[in-house]
């Protein structure tokens, strides 16, 4: 047999955020239908700093499975989806996936965004422009009509440069700022996309109605909110609540005095389906907590997968031959 072999230059050629967008609320939908299903994320830690990363998850509606793959080193980290058929179990592509992994976190937060921020949010409050960060803001965009886009990290330098990045793609006004709290008064929607270890957003910063999404802590060592920003929050969604348990710095702080707050956290598929309204009125601040499912992999790896058969794009790899 052959399977299809495509690198992160194919994926580059394929893959666009409205595609990853569609696919991603299609699987949300899938899961809350219970064609769907979702396995956290399981870390191996080797010595020298190494670690393996996996994590499987299957859109049963839309016909695959499979899993996401990678290693993190003190070098770099490299990303795998082997990606089967549900019907069949046979093995039909493996992908490269480190542009696949950044469009389908954005479109989390896209869809996330559409749900629950209000429909009229304009300003946009960015900490953290690094890699991440473009596709962050690009998801957005596609789900709001953005006015203004403020935007925050450490290096003067790197916002500097992703401002006038985003200036150039987006065609809207991105600002860089001199520090967090600047980026987030008065925005309607806050991303945070860090690898900070100590809160970055403060609850007194948030005004009425904000809309946040906690990207860049994925575990429990870290943190991007505060104990006030979680605890403003009228409504909290997760993508995955098992995956959060295990990796949500940001929540597992403010609710370690109180483990029933737990119950009072949504999932994002809930949210899609209509289980679970997004917010209830316009002053309420609203949480998406994202830790980055294997679902959402798979489903965009799927798309992928037959765009590339339709454009006759990657390379066959014979495999198991006797």
């Amino acid at each position: 047999m052959e399977i299809l072999y495509l690198t992160e230059a194919d994926v580059q050629q394929l893959l666009t955020m409205e595609t990853a967008l569609a696919a991603v609320e299609d699987a949300l939908r899938h899961c809350s239908e219970g064609k769907g299903v979702n396995q956290p994320r399981t870390r191996l830690h080797a010595p020298a700093g190494v670690v393996l990363h996996y994590m499987a998850a299957g859109d049963f509606a839309g016909g695959y499975f499979g899993m996401k793959l990678y290693t993190s080193t003190p070098t770099g980290t490299r990303f795998l989806v082997p990606l089967f058929r549900a019907h069949s179990g046979e093995l039909v592509a493996l992908l490269e996936a480190d542009r696949l992994g950044c469009l389908r976190t954005g479109a989390a937060t896209g869809i996330a965004t559409k749900y629950m921020a209000r429909p009229d949010a304009t300003h946009v409050g960015i900490i953290g422009t690094g890699h991440q960060a473009p596709t962050q803001l690009e998801a957005v965009a596609a789900v709001r009509r953005l006015e203004r886009v403020r935007a925050y990290s450490r290096h003067p330098e790197r916002r500097e440069a992703f401002a006038q990045a985003m200036r150039a793609q987006l065609g809207i006004n991105v600002q860089a700022v001199e520090t967090a709290e600047k980026a987030v008064r008065d925005a309607d929607i806050v991303i945070t996309v860090t690898n900070a270890n100590q809160p970055v957003v403060e609850g007194a910063w948030l005004g009425p109605g904000t809309h946040l999404n906690a990207v860049g802590a994925n575990s429990l060592q870290r943190r991007e909110l505060d104990d006030a920003t979680v605890r403003r929050a009228a409504r909290i969604v997760a993508d995955s609540k098992e995956q959060a348990l295990r990796e949500a710095g940001d929540l597992s702080g403010p609710f370690q005095t109180d483990p029933h707050y737990w119950e009072s956290i949504h999932e994002l598929h809930q949210v899609v389906s209509g289980a679970v309204p997004g917010r209830t009125h316009a002053d309420e601040v609203t949480l998406f907590k994202s830790t980055g499912i294997a679902l959402e992999d798979v489903a965009v790896a799927a798309c992928v997968y037959e765009m590339a058969q339709e454009q006759n794009v990657g390379r066959w790899l014979p495999m198991w031959v006797t």
